[in-house]
């Protein structure tokens, strides 16, 4: 007689939420971009390009390592994940150049992320039942969102304990930030490593016990598509689509932050930016967790337009905030900085759980990896859109200023660039995505269930 399973279910939850809390450094960005040295000579629009390189190869790894997952299992790929996250973090940290920082955080790290962040959802939701999607899915991601409220604090600290003083009494943070990324770098090997071992999915034919509240009125069963056959559906477009234009606008902010911070509540606020990076990773991580379980209610596409729509109203709002006293401002900026990484983080459980409904459970993780290319082509575009947008903003400054008499070396010092014009464009991307939404159903059934190579585990 076969011995039961042992639903492992929220021990798998967990270990991938805890795996992704590693993996969140990504989200910290803008804290360590602000601490970047002008002595190391990169531009804004350098400084954005080691996170936009990530934010894509994390994405496009997805691919493979989903794959990987859905074939041989998650235990093994997020190990090697781990391995490829510390180690691109140690090697960026003997380097001052942006283009070592490419290889080392954007190109390594952003492999290891992307292996070890598509290991940690599909074995969780692969232990519960189709009820509890949207759930699961948003508590083991709530992790990456997370991850800002710890790591952020804990970049400023290294930062600030490793930096050195500089002859004239001033502090040269450059070395703060090599030490920065080779602690972190040791500590997330060795952290992912521990808790990739507690992955585990359940055994072929195994199910799991739906809850009496839902065994009334299951959900129709989504039949398991290839991913061959998915990329021959419209519902796959029109979701990459959207997800390119609703994670893009979110990761322009997340990207720049901190400057943001300072250029528009003021100096003084910009010296704790750090806190606010850190309240949008709450809302970040509640907006997963939340918009899972509103999703589970309302349905997938009704969350969608309601995300899409409240981000683009919140992204039209940001030209209009600055000059305000200390007080207002930091209190207007905790609220904006909680709702956009709320509106953010909501795509990361609605998109994913969609991505299961439409094209069925055995080749989630692959699936989802080719969804997910969507969300590294939104970072690379918004992010970048907004550093030459900053950057033209002020040299148009710097040239004004020389036209006035002011020599170049006094305006480049002078001059500030902005957003603005940055968050107009998200703005728009974020109502073309809520238009979208409407054509947005799910595939038509097929005649034959999935079956060949590619939908074997």
């Amino acid at each position: 007689m076969d011995e039961p399973v042992k639903n492992l279910g929220w021990r798998v939850t967990f270990a991938g939420t805890g795996i992704n809390l590693a993996l969140g450094v990504l989200y910290a960005w803008s804290t360590l971009k602000k601490e970047i040295p002008a002595s190391w000579g990169w531009s804004d629009f350098q400084k954005n390009l080691p996170y936009s390189i990530c934010c894509l190869v994390f994405a496009l790894t997805m691919v493979p390592a989903g794959r990987a997952q859905d074939r041989i299992g998650p235990r093994w790929v997020a190990m090697t994940g781990g391995l490829a996250v510390g180690a691109g973090m140690i090697l960026a940290s003997f380097f001052t150049t942006y283009i070592g920082f490419i290889v080392g955080f954007g190109l390594l790290a952003g492999i290891g992320i992307g292996m070890g962040y598509a290991s940690a959802t599909p074995p969780a939701v692969k232990w519960f039942p189709p009820q509890r999607t949207g759930l699961i899915a948003g508590l083991v991601v709530a992790g990456f969102g997370l991850a800002s409220v710890y790591i952020s604090p804990l970049v400023k600290f290294l930062i600030g304990a490793y930096s050195v003083a500089r002859p004239d009494g001033s502090l040269d943070s450059g070395p703060g930030v090599q030490a920065t990324m080779f602690i972190l770098g040791i500590a997330f090997l060795i952290v992912v490593g521990l808790l990739s071992q507690l992955l585990a999915v359940p055994p072929a034919g195994w199910k799991p016990a739906v809850p009496a509240s839902a065994a009334k009125s299951p959900p129709k069963a989504a039949v398991d598509y290839t991913w061959q056959e998915m990329l021959a559906t419209p519902q796959f477009y029109l979701l990459w689509i959207m997800y390119v234009l609703a994670a893009g606008a979110g990761l322009m902010i997340i990207a720049n932050l901190a400057p943001i911070i300072s250029l528009q509540g003021g100096k003084e606020l910009g010296k704790h930016a750090f806190y606010f990076v850190a309240f949008l990773a709450v809302g970040n991580a509640s907006g997963r967790i939340l918009a899972g379980m509103l999703s589970d209610r309302i349905g997938r596409r009704g969350t969608m337009l309601i995300v899409f729509v409240f981000q683009a109203v919140l992204m039209f709002a940001l030209p209009q905030i600055s000059g305000m006293e200390y007080g207002t401002a930091f209190t207007v900026f905790v609220v904006l900085a909680v709702l956009l990484g709320a509106n953010y983080g909501a795509n990361l459980t609605v998109f994913p759980a969609t991505t299961k409904d439409y094209f069925g459970l055995k080749n989630f993780g692959v699936n989802y990896g080719w969804v997910f290319t969507a969300w590294g082509v939104g970072a690379v575009v918004l992010a970048q859109i907004s550093g030459k947008v900053y950057d033209a903003v002020k040299e148009a400054q710097v040239q004004e200023m020389i036209a006035m008499g002011v020599t170049q070396a006094d305006a480049a010092k002078s001059a500030v660039g902005n957003y603005h014009l940055a968050y107009y464009i998200a703005g728009c991307g974020l109502l073309l995505a809520a238009a979208l939404s409407f054509m947005l159903k799910p595939p038509a059934a097929k005649a034959v269930p999935a079956e060949g190579p590619a939908a074997t585990r």
